[in-house]
């Protein structure tokens, strides 16, 4: 049976018992649950803890029941960096993103956006409750994080950072496919450590693609550059396909 879940500061965490948000307390008060129906209470950092409203059913604290680790954490970390789009576009590439397991999405400006929140604060806290509502959802151990990162030009180093495979999703390219660069990645035998600590970078562009000029700026820096196969895709469904051809490399689906 699948168990409501909500997430709590570990800071609310004892020993036999949890704290919970005004707001999660809200939610189970409205959901009626029974003193011993069971729900689960991550701690945002991948443990989850099996939980009863016990004698103080108010909804205020959960009793625990049994602690373990989460399930639904991929074994591989990925990063997005996902240029901004006009419309719900966004919205949808947040929510599907974080369903299929990034592990952060970092949001830039590149030179063909359309649409640039004027109020980026308030979009990427719009983004931040997308993301914490698809957390709870699909059962995630964590709850990715959204932010912004100015502009392309600003990001693309950060993107090589620390990373085990930086790939710069590109509609022009026509040699190097997703498939053949994780293949190619995964079947090699050094740096094993490496694959399985540091992060997988994918970089997506706006509504208009990327200018020739930043996919050439990726390439200098090393980033591999690859398609995602002969039809052109929309900024929204790109992010999402390049996480499925991830997680089924990794053996995450």
């Amino acid at each position: 049976m699948v168990m409501f879940r909500f997430f709590a500061d570990p800071r609310d965490i004892s020993a036999k018992s949890i704290k919970l948000s005004e707001e999660d307390s809200k939610h189970i008060r409205t959901l009626r649950f029974r003193p011993d129906e069971k729900f689960i209470v991550c701690d945002s950092d991948g443990t989850d803890y099996i939980c009863k409203l016990g004698e103080r059913a108010d909804g205020s604290f959960a009793e625990i029941v049994e602690k373990r680790d989460s399930r639904g954490e991929p074994t591989v970390v990925c990063k997005v960096y996902m240029s901004y789009s006009k419309g719900d576009r966004l919205d949808y590439a947040v929510q599907k993103s974080v369903e299929l397991g990034a592990h952060e999405i970092i949001l830039f400006e590149s030179e063909r956006c359309v649409a640039v929140p004027k109020d980026i604060p308030k979009k990427v806290a719009r983004l931040q409750r997308i993301a914490l509502e698809t957390a709870k959802q699909s059962g995630r151990g964590i709850i990715p994080s959204v932010s912004s990162g100015g502009h392309f030009y600003s990001v693309i180093d950060e993107a090589m950072q620390n990373t085990a495979l930086s790939m710069f999703l590109y509609e022009c390219e026509e040699q190097q496919s997703i498939k053949n660069v994780l293949e190619q990645h995964y079947s090699q035998q050094c740096n094993i450590e490496d694959k399985t600590t540091k992060p997988i970078s994918i970089i997506t562009g706006p509504e208009g693609g990327f200018e020739p000029l930043e996919a050439e700026m990726a390439r200098s820096k090393g980033i591999r550059i690859v398609s995602l196969g002969s039809r052109i895709l929309r900024s929204e469904t790109a992010p999402v396909i390049a996480l499925a051809a991830i997680m089924y490399q990794t053996g995450n689906l």
